[in-house]
């Protein structure tokens, strides 16, 4: 008996620790179009106390760039689209960029990559869009007389508008009009082993097609999910699904080594009165689930197992952005270091396993009747990760949907117990199944209710 405890601690040791080094994927947006912004210093010391390991720039900062040294935090900086032109004609151009934005800083300065341009292909600017290769090749080549190739990469960002088909995610392609110069971007990745980065945002896909299933879909809330029809895999979340897009726009041109990089993703929580998506319940639920979906190392359809770096937008609101007000309304925190709300970023939370972790020795089955419910007192943030997981795993989770028998009440806590036991049931009923990171338990009390049955162990 004593041995088996043993087991079973070694195994969720080694799930904290692997937990503990995953928050690699998780970085966050660094904007500075704002006149309300506290000092770098303060930033970089919250940063710190969160999960958030990458951080990335629009430009290069000094002051930015010297309050993140010495912290570890991966830093992606950014050469502007006005600097192409330059960097592509002239060699020095890209030396003395690297000589002004890189070595005063680096490697105390933990720069990661570089970004030429954002959203290049979409502008429209034929000039940008013709020099766009000859800049990144330039910037490479100064990498690289520095010494510094292969330590710091070189990439470029794009808006999902360069697919020309996305659903489903299968059917994912270039748009042919970009075709050539994404084969000449991709290869020139290829050859330096830097990633594409992509700006996938479910929440303009939700604006699109504002249906009530549809922003389920998009918040990796309960939904009945999407089949591919081309390879018959069922989505349950947009982030998927466009991700995926993605990876088959890659593969069909012959880039299947490629690693893909999501620049920016996230929700805003406040917009006009005519704008369709915004508030803080759903900004809220997909940065939450999203992280949570995240560290469950569960991957896309198309890449499992693992996660791709994801960098949030934003860590504060941009006040002198134009645009409606959800352009300056995705601050993940406020100018006083406050949350705008709480994803579970912070480091006491993000060592918390969302996600049920599997002894490797068998357990103990518990006997007779019994339902898998959340303990009193677990926080929603571990609801909704364990909600997420649940109803990512292929359970039916129809019930819990609008009109279903268990959606009223139409509550996380009732919602989040249906999908836990329901994948308890479906799972072998090992106590593993019931775990939960801590925060569920077995009970012998039927939890059913008017015309919402529970299953249990004995039917």
């Amino acid at each position: 008996m004593a041995f088996s405890r043993l087991i079973v601690l070694f195994f969720l040791f080694q799930a904290f620790f692997l937990l503990a080094r995953s928050q690699s994927f998780i970085g966050i947006n660094y904007g500075l179009v704002a006149d309300n912004l506290p000092p770098p210093a303060a930033t970089a010391k919250l940063l710190q106390s969160t999960a958030i390991q990458k951080v990335r720039l629009y430009g290069a900062d000094p002051a930015v760039l010297k309050a993140l040294a010495n912290t570890g935090i991966g830093i992606v900086i950014g050469a502007g689209n006005g600097d192409i032109p330059a960097l592509a004609s002239d060699p020095n151009s890209a030396t003395q960029w690297v000589n002004s934005n890189v070595l005063p800083y680096y490697p105390a300065s933990n720069i990661i990559l570089i970004t030429i341009g954002n959203e290049v292909v979409l502008s429209g600017d034929q000039n940008l869009i013709s020099q766009l290769l000859s800049a990144m090749q330039n910037m490479e080549n100064a990498l690289n007389a520095a010494s510094l190739g292969g330590k710091i990469k070189v990439s470029t960002v794009h808006s999902m508008a360069v697919l020309s088909q996305s659903d489903p995610p299968s059917s994912g392609l270039f748009n042919p009009s970009y075709q050539d110069t994404m084969r000449g971007l991709l290869q020139f990745q290829r050859d330096n082993g830097s990633p594409l980065a992509i700006n996938p945002y479910p929440f303009f896909a939700y604006q699109s097609d504002p249906r009530p299933e549809t922003l389920a879909f998009c918040l990796f809330q309960p939904n009945s999910g999407r089949v591919d029809s081309g390879n018959g895999i069922k989505y349950m979340n947009m982030f998927d699904a466009q991700v995926d897009a993605v990876r088959s726009a890659l593969n069909a041109l012959g880039f299947k080594d490629i690693e893909i990089l999501v620049a920016e993703t996230g929700w805003p929580y406040r917009g006009d009165s005519n704008e369709v998506g915004p508030s803080i319940e759903n900004a809220r639920a997909y940065n939450g689930n999203l992280i949570a979906h995240l560290r469950s190392l569960v991957g896309t359809p198309l890449m499992p197992g693992k996660s791709v770096d994801t960098y949030l937008f934003a860590i504060y609101d941009e006040d002198l952005k134009p645009g409606p007000a959800s352009e300056r309304a995705f601050g993940l925190f406020k100018p006083d270091l406050s949350m705008t709300y709480d994803v579970g970023l912070s480091k006491s939370s993000s060592l918390t396993p969302s996600t049920p972790q599997t002894p490797a020795s068998p357990s103990v089955k518990p006997t007779g009747a019994g339902w898998c419910m959340p303990k009193a007192g677990v926080s929603d943030a571990q609801l909704q990760g364990s909600l997420d997981y649940a109803c990512g795993q292929g359970i039916d989770c129809s019930p819990i949907q609008p009109g279903g028998a268990c959606f009223e009440p139409n509550t996380l806590v009732s919602h989040a117990a249906f999908a836990m036991n329901l994948y308890y049931q479906t799972s072998g009923k090992n106590q593993w199944d019931c775990d939960f990171s801590q925060t569920a338990t077995l009970t012998s009390n039927n939890p059913s209710y008017n015309g919402c049955v529970y299953p249990s162990g004995s039917t």
